[in-house]
């Protein structure tokens, strides 16, 4: 953001799971001055930008967007903004969501109160504190030889082939969620687990966790109804629709079609 911007906020305003962007592209979020009010009835603001002056807030869903701009579902700007914009809008996104769910107690039911000190909703009640969730969950790239396991889940739209993925259950270490989920998913045990990365994912608030990993042993063969198809690749036949950048689950296929995972 250039000097002559610098008094300006970049406000991310939602209704439900859609954002209000621009009519036409390329997509551009409201500036607005400082102490200048929204051009819609929001509700409460949170600061979202660390080094960015951003904030972020909610309307009612029934309210529609002013002039110049419309409301665009979140997935479908995944690529049609920056990356590091998108991650900022997707950080609005999880600090919304959290809001919207904890205005009352999870334990005695009354209302909270937002601390003025951290991003906590406490309970005047009974002093329960609820902190934004984030959910755990590995994605992870098998490797034999020079192929790759790559799946086909059922809500893919389009054919679209990916790693494996799954959220990590309770007194599960990250390296026991990846060969149960590989395991029970496709039949195949793993093994040389290892770290590769990390990225967070607001749908709606979930926290990807790579993970590069061999095969051991077993035949592909799918275990419930969550994937469709799976099969080995190698780096010159891949699947026609893969995941677009800049997906953690793209960063472990071209790390596997660089040649560092053969």
């Amino acid at each position: 953001m250039s000097e002559a911007t610098t008094s300006l906020r970049r406000w991310f305003i939602f209704r439900n799971d859609s954002v209000l962007v621009s009519e036409r592209e390329p997509f551009e979020f409201p500036f607005l001055g400082v102490g200048q009010a929204p051009p819609l009835p929001v509700g409460r603001v949170h600061s979202i930008g660390r080094d960015r002056p951003e904030l972020a807030a909610e309307v009612a869903a029934d309210v529609d967007p002013p002039a110049g701009y419309a409301w665009v579902k979140l997935r479908a700007l995944f690529g049609g903004v920056a990356d590091e914009l998108f991650w900022s809008l997707g950080t609005a996104f999880q600090v919304i969501n959290w809001d919207r769910t904890t205005r009352y107690c999870g334990t005695c039911g009354t209302a909270t109160q937002q601390s003025e000190n951290e991003r906590v909703a406490v309970c005047p009640a009974c002093s329960f504190e609820q902190y934004p969730r984030v959910s755990p969950a590995m994605i992870c790239a098998v490797i034999r030889d020079d192929q790759i396991l790559l799946a086909q889940n059922a809500r893919f739209r389009g054919g679209r082939y990916s790693v494996v993925a799954g959220f990590v259950e309770s007194g599960e270490t990250l390296e026991e969620c990846v060969a149960r989920e590989v395991l029970e998913e496709t039949g195949l045990a793993v093994a040389d687990i290892r770290y590769f990365g990390s990225q967070p994912w607001p749908f709606p608030h979930s926290l990807m966790i790579g993970f590069t990993a061999r095969w051991q042993s077993g035949e592909i063969h799918l275990g419930d109804a969550e994937l469709v198809d799976a099969g080995w690749f190698d780096a010159d036949h891949l699947p026609e629709r893969l995941p677009g950048l800049p997906t953690i689950a793209r960063r472990l296929i071209d790390w596997f079609v660089a040649g560092a995972g053969r």
